[in-house]
């Protein structure tokens, strides 16, 4: 394991990220996973073979030079699905389970909240949604939705 970043990162022809330490060794199809992917998600990413083993530590990710950086950011979004809720549209009834209408930021969808405990805190204002299949969808901040949003947001907390 290194603990800076003296490697350079390559998409291989296969699609997978290949890395090449200052040495000289080449550790295919390496997987970047964030230590602390809700509260901060730019500090402390592991970049891990596919056996489970950590190749190297990125301390910021705005530390890594291009296009290094690039491929990491694109191979964490395909790996991570987690859309933040932008605005509430509606819910069926304020009793669980039901069904929520919301603005995403990959779009409008729809999902079924079973129970109020599927919105949970993470810090101060953060919240986490959990719809009935597993899917969690982030409030970064529950004080910037918008007025009719927080009204609903505010039955079930």
């Amino acid at each position: 394991m290194t603990t800076s970043h003296p490697f350079t990162l390559v998409r291989n022809p296969f699609g997978r990220l290949t890395l090449t330490t200052s040495v000289g060794e080449v550790v295919e199809a390496v997987v970047p996973v964030r230590a602390f992917p809700i509260q901060s998600p730019e500090v402390g990413i592991s970049l891990v073979h596919t056996d489970g083993h950590e190749v190297a530590w990125i301390e910021q990710l705005a530390d890594v030079p291009e296009p290094a950086q690039s491929l990491i950011r694109e191979e964490l979004q395909l790996r991570e699905f987690m859309p933040t809720i932008l605005s509430i549209e509606s819910v069926t009834s304020f009793s669980t389970p039901c069904t929520w209408r919301v603005k995403t930021d990959r779009g409008n969808t729809s999902f079924v909240l079973r129970g109020d405990e599927d919105i949970r805190r993470v810090g101060t204002s953060m919240l986490l949604v959990t719809d009935s299949h597993g899917i969690q969808f982030l409030i970064r901040d529950a004080s910037d939705l918008g007025r009719d949003s927080r009204k609903i947001l505010d039955r079930f907390l």
